[in-house]
């Protein structure tokens, strides 16, 4: 448990190196796919998971220089830099990291959580351990949220989806008694997704899929964290904000933990659960 709260490809926002790919894209029957166009198309209605290399993307997702001009190729990169900081993490403190499958999407999928269209985002199932990432999310980060978007914001969102898997494993998820709210459990279970994004932003150079991370990258993780904070997007879509109705924390809120986890590289300090936020 020590360091744990609760018991080919190189990729990167300002260079890229070389490494064989850990995880490789598989075809996956998905309900009403969009039909994306553009270069993430290549994912919809495909899913991450473990697979021997050759699959999909396996054959054009080899290189950093191909990660750097592909944006498929540089999202299948984080997904698996964000799952090797974890299996080693894991395997540190003696516990067994289990992969979680990631699926993308456009349009609506079935999940183990019921059914799940593009108005619901990026998120995690704990009834079949997947990660559902809707491809949309990532320009919506720009065009409905304000964020400045690049690279590292979209490896922000797919590391804060993974920090879920994490306290799932952990059996931090569901924690805390009341489920709304400014210091209620939802917004404690997201912040500390937040801090897990950080942890493992601290630590992605070593994982061998990023080879250099700049000030600029976490500020562009910053400014997608502010951007979907609760009172942000409740003033802009309401006009008023109220605290008593978050589910996932202020911009501050959200910066302050995502960057608690950066500095720090310590899940352990990750703790949103003790005291106030």
């Amino acid at each position: 448990m020590a360091g744990l709260p609760g018991g080919g490809l190189v990729v990167g926002g300002g260079g890229l190196g070389l490494a064989g790919l850990v995880i490789f894209l598989l075809l996956n029957a998905l309900a009403g796919g969009g039909g994306l166009s553009g270069p993430l198309g290549n994912l919809d209605n495909s899913t991450v998971a473990q697979a021997p290399p050759g699959q999909v993307l396996g054959r054009e997702c080899r290189t950093g220089a191909q990660a750097n001009k592909r944006e498929d190729c540089r999202i299948v990169a984080d997904v698996n830099s964000v799952q090797q900081y974890w299996q080693q993490r894991f395997a540190a403190a003696g516990r067994r990291y289990a992969i979680a499958e990631t699926v993308f999407f456009t349009g609506s999928t079935d999940t183990g959580c019921g059914p799940a269209s593009t108005d619901v985002g990026p998120f995690y199932c704990p009834v079949d351990k997947r990660v559902y990432i809707d491809l949309g999310f990532f320009d919506e980060l720009r065009t409905r949220f304000g964020a400045r978007g690049g690279p590292f914001a979209q490896a922000y969102v797919l590391a804060h989806e993974y920090g879920h898997h994490v306290q799932d494993l952990l059996g931090i998820l569901g924690r805390g008694s009341s489920q709304a709210g400014a210091q209620g459990r939802s917004v404690r279970t997201e912040l500390q997704a937040d801090c897990f994004a950080g942890v493992w932003a601290h630590h992605a150079t070593q994982t061998g899929y990023i080879a250099n991370l700049t000030e600029a990258d976490i500020a562009d993780a910053l400014d997608a964290a502010a951007a979907v904070g609760d009172d942000r997007i409740q003033s802009e879509t309401q006009g008023q904000v109220d605290p008593e109705t978050w589910t996932h924390g202020s911009s501050s809120q959200r910066q302050h933990w995502f960057r608690r986890g950066y500095q720090t590289g310590q899940p352990a300090a990750c703790d949103t659960f003790s005291g106030r936020l």
